[in-house]
């Protein structure tokens, strides 16, 4: 089985990559929903993050707020790498056990979408990595207007993630979207051609 991890910086579009990949026929794993169940209440991590960061990142039904937990870590390095140190290990551990189970199941090619891959130190998890960038400009925009952040939130982010540039000198693949959807769709389509991969075809040995 081959594996690509998915990563790009904060905003870039590697949602849409990810939902396009899924419509070639290719299984998809979103490591961002494995790091919100590793959250759910009552979980180890959940525990843990609550022991290191208070009770007051939590919200009236006793779950963590996520806004509240992000405007801490987004604005304080020791506090994102402190909470990164519990996520991460629960997030890898996750993503090998899935790959492992794909590989098992005959699977032929899987994608992982991992925003922080380079963060986390994930390079070695994967056969192939594709960045997808986009200009910083965009990503701003595309934070305020998703998240509702202001300028200076949204630049905070951005900022708290390895310099866009740096991801993509480190990638097998590098997807621009700067473009519209079209555009978008031929460069993932082009990288399936090149693993060889056909649409349709199944994706199991």
């Amino acid at each position: 089985m081959q594996s690509i991890g998915l990563t790009g910086g904060i905003a870039t579009g590697k949602s849409s990559v990810a939902d396009l990949l899924k419509r070639m026929d290719v299984p998809v794993l979103n490591a961002d929903e494995v790091a919100h169940r590793a959250l759910e209440t009552g979980t180890d991590t959940f525990m843990l993050v609550i022991q290191s960061f208070g009770k007051d990142i939590l919200d009236f039904n006793g779950e963590i707020d996520r806004r509240k937990l992000g405007r801490i870590v987004f604005n304080n390095p020791e506090a994102r790498h402190r909470l990164e140190a519990i996520i991460h290990p629960t997030v890898i551990r996750e993503i090998q056990t899935r790959l492992k189970q794909a590989a098992d199941g005959c699977i032929k090619l899987m994608a992982v979408e991992v925003p922080l891959l380079f963060e986390a130190g994930m390079e070695d998890q994967f056969d192939y990595i594709w960045v997808v960038s986009a200009p910083t400009h965009a990503q701003l925009k595309r934070l305020q207007e998703r998240d509702g952040l202001s300028k200076v939130e949204a630049q905070a982010r951005v900022d708290s993630q390895w310099p866009l540039a740096l991801k993509e000198a480190k990638a097998d693949a590098v997807i621009q979207n700067s473009g519209n959807l079209q555009d978008l769709e031929i460069q993932v389509s082009k990288l399936l051609q090149n693993l060889g991969w056909t649409v349709g075809a199944g994706n199991r040995n």
